[in-house]
């Protein structure tokens, strides 16, 4: 009989340098934090993270394990629910989402592990493979560097899905914005897709104005055009735009995917399982976008969405995010490959099918 009794919760927060300094329209960064929590049974360890501040940490091991211990493994709706009422008096939305999140992928991780099946079997598989689309392009950027980030993705990895980060400030931004936009184009060459992200650094009527500029470029997403909180902003450029406008990234319940979908407020997405409450989180908010016929695209976190995308019928992509990547591939076994364009769901590995390696983590941990 399987052990499936949580002995045992534990939470690390890692801090790991960019390979650059980075920045997109609103936010600039020169490293990134992972908190990963670990969840046992018996001899087994189901792995989770999310990416938010080291304070998530403490609120896993302080605030989540006493309700996760003793628990049964099989049974995580009923731990969701426990840990979403746990958090009630700290705030659901933000840093406490973030904590379950990452114990939430750890929970359906030690599941899989027990029933000694891959994620993508136990969540039931839809596509065999998930189309991803390489994304950095920071604002901190040269020419060289842009073009040869652009370049490596399209033209050596044949990914044929790439985004820039757009939106400084208004002013003298725009001609920056519209440079980089252009160059970008005549190096991904004219069959590949160009998205961009402005993460909310423009007004409405200024992501409309530059909409119109970039269709000379065939941009086809435009993500973030305004504060993903001015929702009547994010309805008025959608209906105003040729190309797909994206947001959601910050969701952390299923009632703030719910307004953003009732508000016709995007074209697709976008679902973070790091921040809404993991997986759990996740495919309530696709079933959301679902009942509102929308696609839905993975934010940022590739290695970790993989076997919930490969489950989600409504899947646009997976978001290939430089930063995540490199952590995720120097942190763990068995991380994903790209190349092409898609991503193999595991189906040959129990649980996500990655290892975290604590030797390496140790040296960025922190706090």
């Amino acid at each position: 009989m399987v052990d499936d009794v949580i002995h045992e919760v534990c939470a690390a927060a890692y801090r790991v340098p960019t390979d650059r300094p980075e920045a997109d329209g609103t936010f600039a960064w020169d490293a990134t934090t992972m908190v990963v929590a670990e969840v046992r049974a018996g001899t087994v360890t189901g792995t989770g993270w999310s990416y938010a501040p080291a304070a998530a940490a403490r609120l896993v091991t302080e605030l989540l394990a006493p309700v996760v211990t003793g628990a049964s493994a099989m049974d995580i709706p009923a731990i969701w629910r426990a840990m979403d009422r746990r958090v009630r008096n700290a705030g659901r939305p933000g840093l406490a989402a973030y904590a379950i999140s990452a114990v939430d992928v750890a929970l359906w991780d030690l599941k899989a592990k027990l029933l000694n099946v891959p994620l993508t079997r136990l969540f039931g598989a839809v596509h065999d493979r998930v189309p991803v689309y390489g994304s950095g392009g920071f604002t901190t950027y040269d020419d060289a560097t842009t073009a040869a980030q652009l370049r490596h993705w399209v033209h050596e990895q044949g990914i044929g899905r790439v985004k820039l980060k757009i939106g400084e400030s208004w002013g003298t931004a725009p001609a920056r914005d519209l440079h980089r936009i252009a160059l970008a184009r005549e190096v991904i060459g004219p069959e590949a897709e160009l998205y961009v992200d402005a993460n909310g650094g423009y007004t409405a009527k200024q992501a409309i104005r530059l909409e119109r500029r970039m269709r000379d470029h065939d941009v086809v997403w435009f993500e973030e055009p305004v504060s993903s909180d001015d929702l009547a902003g994010l309805r008025l450029v959608r209906e105003r735009a040729d190309a797909d406008v994206a947001a959601g990234e910050y969701g952390g319940d299923q009632v703030y995917f719910t307004r953003m979908c009732e508000a016709d407020a995007v074209d697709c997405l976008q679902i973070d399982a790091t921040r809404c409450g993991g997986y759990t989180g996740w495919f309530g908010a696709a079933a959301v976008a679902a009942g509102h016929n929308l696609q839905v695209s993975a934010h940022c976190a590739p290695n970790l969405h993989v076997p919930a995308a490969a489950a989600t019928p409504n899947l646009r992509h997976v978001e290939w995010f430089h930063d995540h990547v490199r952590i995720e591939s120097e942190l763990f076994d068995g991380a994903a490959d790209p190349a092409g364009g898609v991503v193999r769901a595991g189906a040959d590995r129990p649980g996500l099918g990655l290892t975290l390696r604590h030797e390496a983590a140790e040296r960025h941990r922190v706090g």
